[in-house]
């Protein structure tokens, strides 16, 4: 893990989509991993994803209902690791998360086992480079008009609807894959 302690700290985060499916390798490699699932309304985050001009590409994000395929997959493989991994994964709802900040974030960290400071919640304020696809995010405190964006679209989310199926429908629940 050296590779990714670029400043010698003891932890770092690796927020790359796609770390879900190693989800039971890292607790086997990395039993005191900390495992964050920060979950958005389905429409919203496919909506999101649809219309992000990815630098590298990522192929999922061309069709709605591949991205309503892979967000069913993730949310089948999450309620899997819920079940055999009972506590070793730290839910946030980003809905929740904006209307209250404070308390999500106290809620995260105190599952992260690292005191609360107020700069987590002053993040735009920051100095330091952002080279993720949310660099101009980082620069602005949490706001609320991101989140029913999708809804001036929504006639044309039929593909991601279906491919969604019992996640939209169940949202922010799981429904029972069983």
């Amino acid at each position: 893990m050296r590779v990714h302690r670029k400043l010698g700290r003891p932890r770092f985060t690796d927020k790359m989509g796609p770390n879900y499916v190693y989800i039971g390798l890292l607790q086997l490699i990395l039993p005191k991993a900390k495992i964050v699932d920060v979950r958005r309304h389905p429409l919203a985050c496919g909506w999101s994803n649809f219309s992000q001009h990815y630098a590298k590409g990522q192929n999922f994000s061309y069709r709605l209902a591949d991205i309503g395929r892979l967000s069913r997959d993730y949310v089948e493989l999450m309620a899997h690791f819920d079940r055999v991994l009972p506590g070793k994964v730290h839910r946030v709802f980003y809905e929740q998360l904006v209307s209250d900040p404070e308390a999500e974030v106290r809620r995260l960290l105190d599952y992260l086992e690292l005191p609360f400071e107020n700069a987590c919640l002053e993040f735009h304020k920051t100095d330091r480079a952002v080279t993720t696809i949310s660099s101009e995010q980082v620069r602005s405190p949490i706001y609320r008009d991101a989140l029913d964006e999708w809804r001036h679209y929504e006639r044309w989310l039929e593909p991601l609807k279906a491919a969604l199926g019992p996640v939209l429908e169940a949202y922010p629940a799981v429904p029972d894959f069983g």
